[in-house]
């Protein structure tokens, strides 16, 4: 019997090591969720250590200078880490979080014994939920004041409140709730002053005159995200020679169609639920349909199969719209308009418009544009000098329209001054494969359509 104890006790041994074998975990990266991207925030965690999920199932919510962005799982398994806090900078392609699957738990004796918290994924609903143990042992947030509410009035549609990553952290360092700040900034977004202006640390009138003089004196800013991006396309476009070219259409034709379209909406709003329109599904549709004609001003250059450029010709016509939003100057496309209607590209543009406010842009609205048209008339100014992207030939931009005098020679062959309602157009296009000659006849053919919309309905096919 004393023989066989040391064989028994050897192999009770072995078989406790094979148990307790430490199991890899599954390291969840951060993926590209749109062009330029390279860093985004930690908005919030929908799970935590210790958590079952489902493949699909929530797990945080990050922002960039484009975007909100949910996060879901690839895999099912148990978050065994969450690699930042809320708020942190996440980079593109590292580590998220570590998920632990089933087929890799089971050798271990704690996921074989420990109970299950929740057979059902784990979707935070509360912003306890959302945070980690580290976070939930902190003091709450201080409110504006005891008695002021949730500041409802300024969240948009999914309760969030609209607020620059940067202006998130100056609240999260002075321990300020951003859902009891009133926003003074567009669409109620909050500004760094408006936090600043409920931080304990608040200086007395005579502090903030030496403060203001300090404004005044010269300073030194890093670039935020969405000026980093714009440096580094507007840099490589430097190397693009640009051709301009600079125009005016007279938009009473347009003017018409638009109203009596507008008239028959107003008693019969469309499938999607527009029920006006502006002058843009216009002119997106008139540029599709001259592109039609002039294929390479919706190309792009790239390298052939010998080293040397070559145009490589796209079938779409993504058209890019640039728009002004909270976060910034963006540019989403309209996919596909050659295949859209003009009350098909309006619904389009009223989601990317709503969409782009409040911060919920798809990756994929912002990737594949082929050609852009900025419309810098809504903010004011007429004609301007578009600056090309590198991964398109040409970019357009339209001004105000604007009631002038115009020489305008009658049936009977007298020529005067009569009221005219003007757009302006700018063009812009890379000299490197598109000629002067080339663009001018583009701009006339899009110029006809806007002034003679009838000429649209002629050639629909």
């Amino acid at each position: 019997m004393a023989r066989t104890l040391p064989q028994l006790s050897i192999h009770s041994s072995l078989t406790r090591s094979f148990s307790i074998l430490p199991t890899p975990r599954k390291e969840y990266l951060l993926a590209d969720i749109g062009e330029g991207i390279t860093e985004c925030e930690i908005v919030q965690w929908f799970v935590k250590e210790g958590d079952n999920i489902a493949e699909f199932d929530k797990i945080a919510e990050v922002q960039s200078d484009k975007a909100t962005v949910e996060i879901t799982s690839r895999y099912t398994g148990v978050i065994r880490r969450l690699h930042h806090e809320v708020g942190a900078m996440a980079t593109v392609g590292a580590p998220l979080v570590e998920i632990q699957t089933p087929e890799e738990s089971e050798g271990s004796t704690e996921a074989a014994t420990a109970p299950a918290q929740d057979s059902t994924p784990t979707h935070a609903s509360a912003p306890s939920q959302a945070s980690t143990p580290s976070q939930a042992s902190t003091s709450a947030p201080k409110t504006a004041s005891p008695t002021t509410p949730p500041n409802t009035s300024f969240l948009d549609g999914s309760n969030q409140v609209l607020a620059t990553p940067a202006v998130r952290r100056v609240a999260r360092e002075r321990n300020i709730d951003l859902s009891t700040v009133k926003g003074t900034g567009k669409q109620g977004r909050i500004l760094k002053e408006d936090v600043l202006f409920l931080s304990p640390s608040t200086p007395s009138p005579s502090q903030q005159i030496t403060l203001a003089s300090k404004v005044a004196e010269s300073s030194i800013q890093p670039l935020n995200p969405i000026q980093k991006i714009m440096f580094r396309t507007m840099t490589a476009s430097l190397s693009i020679p640009h051709f301009g070219l600079s125009d005016e259409i007279a938009m009473e034709g347009a003017s018409s169609f638009r109203s009596k379209l507008n008239a028959l909406l107003s008693k019969s709003p469309s499938k999607d639920g527009v029920k006006r329109i502006s002058y843009m599904p216009i002119m997106v549709k008139a540029l599709s349909m001259a592109l039609k004609t002039y294929p390479i001003l919706n190309a792009c250059v790239v390298e052939g199969t010998d080293g040397s450029p070559a145009l490589a010709y796209r079938a779409a016509h993504n058209i890019g719209i640039a728009m002004d939003c909270p976060n910034g100057l963006i540019v989403p496309n309209v996919k596909d308009v050659q295949n859209l209607s003009i009350l098909d590209i309006a619904a389009e543009l009223q989601r990317l418009q709503e969409a782009g406010a409040t911060g919920k842009l798809l990756p994929s609205d912002l990737q594949g544009g082929t050609i852009t048209l900025s419309n810098i008339g809504t903010i004011g100014g007429t004609y301007t000098s578009p600056v090309l992207v590198t991964s398109e030939v040409c970019i357009g931009a339209v001004g105000q329209i604007q009631r002038l005098p115009r020489f305008v020679t009658d049936a009977q062959g007298v020529e005067q001054v009569v009221p005219r309602q003007i757009l302006t157009a700018s063009w812009s296009a890379d000299h490197r494969v598109i000629d002067g000659a080339t663009m001018a006849k583009f701009n006339s053919l899009w110029k006809s359509y806007l002034e003679q919309p009838e000429l649209m309905a002629s050639e629909l096919s």
